[in-house]
């Protein structure tokens, strides 16, 4: 396999260095590949006789997900980590391009109530206070940790990344252990009520949409700044062919891959009424399982709520969240298998223990925060809401904190002298 290494011209970054380059793939595993495609079939027709029919089109969002997760290894933990210790921006860079595309689309949604199911849409926006401060704080520090993030750990996983299993088990337990001590976070704990950028100001949708798309193009610009002062190293090109197998064998170019993620999730938010989430459903599977084992968690503050009660008592797979969860890892899966890379390895001592530190730390975390990376920051932020933004200067506090707990674990941190990172 060819390998290119692009050294750092940062003010090619502008239109963002080559992500992808054409070299000879691997060939398909055709048995993975049928077994993903039948797997989705029979889910699919699950999904829909156990719950209705958006169940299972959200199913097919969530398999759309994690294939352009996959195609584009789109990191939000690597974006950060990059960014954190070497200034290397295109990471970010493409966070504010999706972020942006996101916002536009959010903004025309939530201003004129759009929905293709008649479900009323409704943005992420939550209170800022001490919970938001410690549980993204948390979360930056064990995404780094963890090697992903919520988005990470699920289309790692169907990947073939064995140890992100142990991360998404860690990660299943911390949010269940957040949803316990729930109710002392949110009611012990100071925090303003939840301010939107568009509706709490008097902005409105068009003038927080103009905020917003103002702050991108800052943070944008302030990246170029640092990766040409600092001389960043580069990524690393993923290997990608022509026509029109790039779309299902090759890597897809990392600003192609944001525009989609934005437009699945304003799909998102039209066809179930809320942003694209994913956290939830693993606290959610954590109470099902402790109730399995007779342990009632009925009581607890986070599941007292009418959604959250119906959502224990019911199947999962009438959960919307849990539903697009199984997609994503499912979509990972086919992808990773079409690219014929699907190769479990073994597990170091050092990785696995970071792997579980890093998955009770996400897990509690997000459940403080109010989500993850993808609901409090891509969806939080995309929604105007202030706790997004907020979140994502502590989740990237918490990554520069990670950082020297990282070689503790035997996990390395780009450094400037690489030629790619």
């Amino acid at each position: 396999m060819v390998q290119v290494h692009v050294k750092s011209n940062p003010s090619k970054q502008w239109i963002s260095a080559p992500t992808t380059v054409v070299t000879n793939l691997n060939p398909a595993q055709k048995p993975f590949v049928a077994a993903g495609v039948l797997a989705a079939i029979i889910l699919f027709i699950s999904i829909i006789n156990a719950a209705n029919m958006t169940q299972g089109v959200l199913f097919i969002i969530g398999i759309a997900l994690g294939m352009t997760l996959l195609h584009a290894r789109f990191g939000f933990t690597s974006a950060f980590r990059r960014f954190a210790s070497v200034g290397n921006g295109q990471g970010l860079q493409a966070h504010m391009l999706m972020l942006a595309v996101a916002s536009t689309l959010f903004a025309i949604i939530l201003s004129t109530g759009f929905s293709f199911t008649g479900m009323e849409p409704k943005g992420y926006v939550s209170p800022v206070g001490v919970s938001v401060l410690v549980g993204s704080f948390m979360f930056g520090i064990g995404m780094q940790l963890g090697n992903g993030c919520a988005s990470g750990t699920l289309y790692s996983v169907g990947g073939g990344q064995s140890s992100m299993i142990l991360t998404l088990l860690a990660f299943i337990v911390g949010s269940t252990l957040g949803a316990y001590h729930f109710s002392f976070w949110m009611e012990e704990t100071p925090a303003l009520p939840p301010i939107s950028l568009a509706t709490s100001t008097g902005l409105g949708y068009g003038g927080a949409l103009v905020l917003q798309l103002a702050l991108f193009a800052l943070i944008y610009w302030v990246t170029l700044q640092i990766a040409k002062k600092k001389n960043a190293p580069m990524m690393k090109a993923l290997p990608t062919t022509t026509g029109w197998k790039k779309i299902l064998r090759g890597s897809w170019p990392l600003f192609a891959a944001a525009i989609v993620l934005a437009v699945l999730n304003a799909l998102t938010l039209t066809v179930r009424g809320t942003p694209w989430g994913i956290t939830s459903g693993f606290a959610l599977w954590g109470g099902k399982a402790l109730m399995a084992m007779g342990i009632d968690v009925t009581s607890w503050g986070y599941f007292s709520s009418d959604a959250n009660m119906a959502a224990l008592k019911n199947t999962v797979l009438a959960d919307s969240t849990s539903v697009m969860n199984i997609g994503i890892i499912l979509g990972a899966f086919i992808s990773v298998a079409v690219q014929g890379n699907f190769k479990p390895g073994k597990i170091k001592p050092g990785v696995a223990g970071a792997a579980i530190v890093g998955g009770l730390l996400m897990g509690y975390g997000a459940r403080l925060a109010f989500g993850c990376n993808i609901g409090a920051y891509f969806g939080g932020i995309a929604s105007f809401s202030l706790h997004g933004w907020v979140w994502a200067i502590m989740a990237m506090l918490g990554t520069g904190v990670a950082l020297f707990i990282r070689p503790l674990f035997g996990l390395k941190n780009p450094k400037s002298t690489d030629s790619v990172c």
